[in-house]
């Protein structure tokens, strides 16, 4: 074998592992977008009419706007009855206003716990979401690794070739120098 032919196997070795990490690449390039189809569907979700009211709902009920809009409310019913007496529309125990009450929290508790179970959902598809992330660098660490132990182990390759091909031509030049002059 001439040192042409064996340079030309080095090329080759080379280009062989090119191919090798190019080939790491694309499949790589293909998981991301796996992954990324995956975190696609879950941020494409819309909601609903009634998820977005009941939302609203929790929110302006626990808050203090809430809280003052109420202890207003119920300080002005208690004060126009009160102040009416005879001709309160409810008188003292406050019955009405008892039922009014009762039936607000009838109808505020269930809405609330739509958004919290929303809330959760949300914090469902996040977790989801992270985990998938977490799995994508994990998979990006493993390509590296990958790619770092084939271009370790072919530049170990190569480099022990060209030592070779080194040694056989200082053994060349050694049997020209030894060759007796005539």
């Amino acid at each position: 074998m001439t040192e042409k032919d064996k340079f030309y196997d080095l090329l080759q070795s080379e280009n062989l592992q090119h191919e090798k990490l190019h080939d790491i690449v694309i499949k790589a390039i293909e998981e991301e977008k796996l992954i990324t189809n995956k975190l696609m569907e879950f941020e494409e979700r819309e909601t609903s009419f009634s998820e977005r009211v009941a939302d609203r709902v929790a929110a302006f009920g626990g808050s203090w706007q809430f809280i003052i809009v109420f202890v207003s409310f119920l300080i002005a019913w208690a004060a126009i009855n009160i102040l009416l007496l005879k001709k309160a529309f409810d008188p003292y125990p406050f019955i009405l206003l008892n039922l009014f009450l009762s039936a607000l929290a009838a109808v505020q508790a269930p809405v609330i716990m739509m958004s919290q179970n929303r809330k959760e959902e949300k914090d469902r598809r996040r977790a989801i979401n992270d985990y998938l992330i977490n799995l994508k660098a994990e998979i990006e660490i493993r390509n590296m690794h990958q790619k770092l132990d084939l271009l370790i182990a072919e530049q170990m390759k190569t480099l022990f070739d060209i030592q070779k091909v080194q040694v056989e031509l200082m053994e060349d030049i050694k049997t020209v120098i030894d060759k007796p002059t005539v």
